[in-house]
């Protein structure tokens, strides 16, 4: 079984501190899997309100060091560990957000560190493995240039998650072979500012790629304004691929996306046709 959960939609600082959209970030599950991506400001809230028991959390991810995108990560290693009671758990993210770096210092707390079993930096094109799940880091193109997404290999799909970044045709050639793309579109129409994905780029980004579903999140004030919802209509009329945009606590299966029995990891097709004879 395997659910996607958006813990917010947030995505500029006027949205954020505003709190036009919740911005706790996004939970995927996969099996006896949980991760915890970019925990943004009020990811416990919404972790509650949206039924989410963080302490069952396997990994927290973050893709870059600005505020809405990591403001919580210490407070949810708290969630995940019961305080440092149990040492458990990973922290897998930019360096930017996990070392001090020339101009940045880490978010994370020295304390936290040692709360968890381990702390993995990751740079672009960087490959870690976690249990039947592969986590390719995609090399993203943002303001902070540590920055990175992450695409999951998992046995029955391949889900990629952007983070924030503009478009480049690296990343597009990256992203092929993704089941479920979930994009960071702070901006509509062709109007984006410093390296973020507008609706255009957008466009470009899903042509490429052609998914089997497309969701739009990270939603910044203009992109508000001018509709969400007509920004996924848009693209789905442009791309023919099936085109969503995200609400506040939208939960989702990608089993109901997914090619039957379909595997990127070898050797889980017979793993899985064995253990589930309800397809």
């Amino acid at each position: 079984m395997a659910r996607i959960v958006f813990l917010g939609t947030a995505g500029s600082s006027a949205v954020v501190t505003k709190q036009l959209r919740a911005s706790g970030g996004i939970i995927l599950q996969v099996e006896d899997l949980q991760f915890h991506l970019d925990p943004g400001p009020g990811a416990l809230i919404k972790a509650k309100e949206y039924g989410i028991n963080l302490h069952h959390t396997t990994a927290i991810l973050v893709s870059h060091n600005h505020i809405n995108h990591c403001n919580d990560l210490n407070v949810v290693i708290e969630a995940m560990t019961h305080s440092g009671i149990e040492h458990r758990g990973l922290v897998l993210g930019s360096k930017s957000v996990l070392n001090n770096t020339q101009g940045s210092n880490s978010i994370l707390t020295d304390y936290h560190k040692q709360l968890v079993e381990k702390i993995i930096p990751l740079e672009k094109k960087h490959k870690v493995g976690i249990e039947f799940a592969e986590i390719n880091a995609l090399p993203v193109d943002h303001t902070d240039p540590e920055a990175i997404g992450f695409k999951f290999f998992c046995p029955r799909f391949t889900l990629s998650y952007t983070g924030d970044t503009a478009y480049s045709d690296q990343l597009a050639e990256e992203l092929k072979g993704t089941d479920i793309l979930i994009l960071n579109v702070p901006y509509p129409e062709d109007k984006a500012v410093g390296k973020n994905l507008d609706v255009h780029s957008a466009i470009k980004l899903v042509s490429i790629v052609q998914p089997k579903l497309a969701i739009l999140t990270h939603f910044g004030l203009d992109l508000l304004k001018a509709d969400p919802l007509q920004a996924a209509r848009d693209i789905q009329r442009i791309t023919s691929v099936q085109t969503i945009a995200a609400q506040d606590g939208l939960a989702i299966s990608p089993e109901g996306v997914e090619d039957r029995y379909r595997s990127n990891v070898k050797g889980f097709d017979k793993y899985y046709l064995e253990k589930d004879k309800t397809f």
